[in-house]
């Protein structure tokens, strides 16, 4: 990444059922072997939610219909220039079709409870989103 160029969008789905999310272990890099919830860039053209449920679908197998923007935030990887700086955002999902499996840049897919995730290596933007996502489903 050199210094002229900006931050890459991405978007997410955030998608619980029954106490339970579910997460992908990244296949590549940045953060190869982590656990984060489906998404990845959005494209040229494509709007937030679209970019959010073409990844959900490409790394899951799922087709989602998505809803409210949950989270924001960024990751900016080491070096200077950084190695890496994404622009995110995440959004609450439900499942309305397909059957799950790990597809695309995704080394796994799996429904994890919610209780258990702190045990999994996820990625360090997903530690406050995880945290935001706790606390609504305690409330």
């Amino acid at each position: 990444m050199s210094e002229s160029d900006g931050p890459v969008a991405g978007a997410g789905a955030v998608i619980v059922e029954d106490g339970r999310i579910l997460l992908v272990r990244r296949g590549r890099e940045p953060g190869r072997g982590l656990w984060a919830v489906p998404g990845g860039r959005v494209r040229l053209g494509e709007t937030w939610r679209q970019a959010a449920a073409r990844e959900v679908k490409e790394e899951t197998g799922l087709e989602v219909e998505i809803g409210e923007l949950l989270w924001a935030g960024e990751s900016i990887g080491p070096g200077d220039p950084p190695e890496w700086h994404f622009a995110l955002v995440d959004f609450d999902a439900s499942v309305v079709g397909g059957e799950l499996q790990a597809g695309d840049d995704a080394a796994e897919a799996r429904f994890v409870p919610l209780e258990e995730v702190a045990e999994y290596p996820i990625t360090l933007s997903m530690t406050s989103l995880i945290d935001q996502v706790l606390a609504r489903e305690a409330s």
